[in-house]
């Protein structure tokens, strides 16, 4: 359980206080649709100070924010239609995920879901990263919009009563009527300067978490994803546990084999190794894999090397190198790490099959590179090198630490993304509603384009939802 429990302690915790504050400044709050908000004037006189003190810096933002907007547009949509693509093509995949296409990131969904992928998500890490995001958010709209000599009436955070911690937002209550005056431009500056906000945030902690890992982890060994495999047909099969067959029928070999431990298959004089339960998650019947009769898997070697012979192993590179000074028929101690902590095993290098006179272990890897948009954001944020163990130097803080950072990142970027849907409820759905109306110079047009986009991604959603649900039955 570790943290968990801290953490179940915490969010206990934070939803008594939190109720009790609200409880006592009622007053405060209003009712508008499905959200309660509390208002304030947290802040407004610091978002005034910046806006006007800096025109000619947020002059030039105004730009860049605008340009980003656009760009993020772009981004969400490919995005989008990548999803799609996947949702109705791909339900093996959908089906290996679990988490439906809509789906707010609340506390312990990684852990609820059984997304192994992805690191625990506490309640700890969402209420500061909350915190983080839409402070940032919410300010710079109103810094924008305080430049442009838009009033702030309030500002304050939101929540659906029914999901009092889990829901949080903030907002800045700008003057809707005053903002409606304004030319195209600087309302599009305003709208997208939340997502501008979000995308500063997350390059900003891609810094320190970089900075941060290069600190606290050190490599420390290598990790295989498997024993080495090669294929067979059934129909090649002579023995399995030194017992002869006269049907190499799938199920008649099945039927052979141990509920428990490694079975010996035999196919012309070659011996090979699998698992009942490997030969039963076998797509094809007729040709097979398993594992080859090698080192490693005999010794029953663990997923982390550290050492061999005492010499530290900290890459592939240095495995390979290490392994290539031992002959066949050498016997070499090699160190792995288990969760009791350090395990040793004795075993003697055999001859490649593949490569006669070289000496292998019979281990294999597996790239960690990840393909698609997320894939290659999750893969530059990572910040370590494929099968390369790191040992964190202060144990579970640093992992802590470590994980904390990464979601903040990652919920900065997907923040700025989904913001820009062109979709009433975000930034995006307005600002898609002003472009068009820039280039068509006709407010029914750019209305009913608007809503029609809002009318799109609502059915797309229902599409994606039907196809998920249905892959679960394929």
């Amino acid at each position: 359980m570790g943290f968990l429990i801290y953490d179940l302690a915490f969010l206990a915790f934070f939803l008594i206080v939190f109720s009790i504050l609200l409880y006592k400044r009622r007053k405060n709050l209003k009712k508008e649709g499905l959200l309660y908000l509390y208002k304030t004037s947290w802040g407004i006189k610091l978002i005034n100070y910046v806006g006007n003190k800096y025109k000619r810096t947020l002059k030039f933002l105004s730009y860049v924010s605008v340009t980003l907007g656009y760009l993020l547009m772009i981004g969400v949509l490919y995005l989008i239609g990548t999803i799609v693509k996947i949702y109705l093509f791909s339900p093996n995949i959908v089906r290996a995920i679990k988490v439906p296409p809509i789906m707010p990131l609340f506390p312990y969904l990684p852990q609820v879901f059984k997304l192994e992928f992805l690191p625990p998500f506490y309640f700890t890490y969402w209420i500061i990263i909350i915190a983080i995001i839409a402070t940032t958010h919410e300010m710079f709209h109103g810094i924008f919009a305080a430049y442009n000599k838009i009033k702030i009436k309030t500002t304050g955070f939101g929540f659906f009563p029914f999901f009092l911690p889990i829901f949080l937002a903030a907002f800045v209550e700008l003057d809707e009527k005053t903002m409606a005056k304004k030319k195209k431009f600087p309302q599009l500056a305003i709208l997208s300067a939340g997502t501008f906000a979000n995308i500063l945030t997350a390059i900003l902690f891609m810094a320190i978490l970089l900075l941060f890992f290069s600190l606290a982890f050190t490599p420390s060994g290598i990790v295989f994803d498997t024993y080495s495999i090669s294929g067979i047909a059934i129909a090649g099969i002579s023995t399995i546990n030194n017992i002869s067959l006269n049907d190499t029928s799938y199920n008649s070999v099945l039927s052979m084999m141990n509920e428990e431990g490694l079975n010996e298959i035999n196919v012309g004089g070659n011996i090979y190794l699998s698992t009942k339960k490997m030969m039963e998650n076998q797509e094809d019947e007729e040709i097979i894999s398993v594992y080859d009769s090698a080192p490693a898997i005999k010794a029953n070697l663990s997923s982390i090397i550290t050492k061999i012979n005492g010499i530290e192993i900290n890459s592939i590179n240095g495995l390979v190198d290490e392994l290539a000074k031992y002959d066949i028929g050498e016997e070499i101690t090699v160190e792995t790490l288990i969760e009791e902590g350090i395990e040793e095993k004795t075993l003697i290098l055999e001859e490649h099959p593949e490569n006669p006179g070289a000496v292998w272990l019979g281990i294999g890897f597996i790239s960690g590179q990840q393909t698609g948009i997320f894939g290659r954001m999750m893969n530059t944020l990572s910040f370590k090198e494929s099968n390369v163990y790191y040992k964190p130097k202060l144990k579970e803080m640093s992992i802590f630490i470590y994980n904390l950072l990464w979601w903040l990142v990652i919920i900065s970027i997907s923040v700025a993304l989904i913001n820009m849907l062109p979709v009433g409820i975000f930034d995006g759905g307005r600002f898609f509603y002003l472009t068009i109306l820039a280039i068509t110079k006709k407010e029914k047009t750019a209305a009913k384009l608007f809503q029609l986009s809002t009318k799109f991604f609502i059915f797309l959603l229902m599409v994606l939802l039907i196809f998920w649900g249905i892959s679960f039955f394929r």
